[in-house]
């Protein structure tokens, strides 16, 4: 049985889960009030070999990096590791994510070409939407092809704000 170890903190954009296996690799991050979708998505990916859920302080200092970067020191992300569940395509989005420099952003088109599949923008918005980790593999990264801010599971004003903390939007 996986045991993920679990911890919420404050950030600026509201309470964060923090969930992580015993190796501390990210398995999931969350905003609270859409929990309900990370608890829907642990059962989906690992429902079959079973979980628990264990409240743990700052698990492998994993709180205490997020912190961090909230703070300022944004490439302290690109440190962690994670080990999510998902198909082999949506791993393969959630890698190329990572390699979306902060203070950068693609659109899912250009997403879907560089994976080399230039028709798949639909189904990499799907595999961006269904991310378990965000923040650390940034979903928040990619916009619309017009530059809109498209959805983004933490709701538009956190991307948003993300962004603007990345660097990519002015205030």
């Amino acid at each position: 049985m996986l045991r993920l170890l679990e911890d919420k903190i404050a950030t600026p954009l509201g309470p964060l889960w923090i969930l992580c296996d015993e190796q501390f690799a990210l398995r999931a991050i969350e905003w609270e009030e859409h929990s309900d979708r990370m608890e829907q998505l642990l059962n989906i990916h690992y429902r079959n070999d079973g979980y628990e859920r264990i409240s743990a302080t700052n698990p492998g200092g994993l709180s205490d990096i997020m912190h961090d970067y909230f703070s300022g020191n944004l490439a302290i992300i690109d440190t962690l590791k994670t080990a999510t569940g998902g198909t082999a395509f949506q791993r393969e989005v959630w890698q190329a994510l990572r390699e979306i420099p902060c203070g950068q952003v693609m659109h899912y088109g250009q997403l879907a070409e560089q994976l080399g599949r230039p028709g798949a923008a639909r189904a990499v918005g799907a595999a961006n939407g269904s991310n378990p980790v965000s923040v650390v593999v940034p979903c928040h990264r990619v916009i619309g092809r017009n530059g809109t801010m498209t959805g983004y599971a933490g709701g538009v004003q956190r991307k948003e704000w993300l962004l603007r903390h990345e660097g990519y939007l002015l205030l």
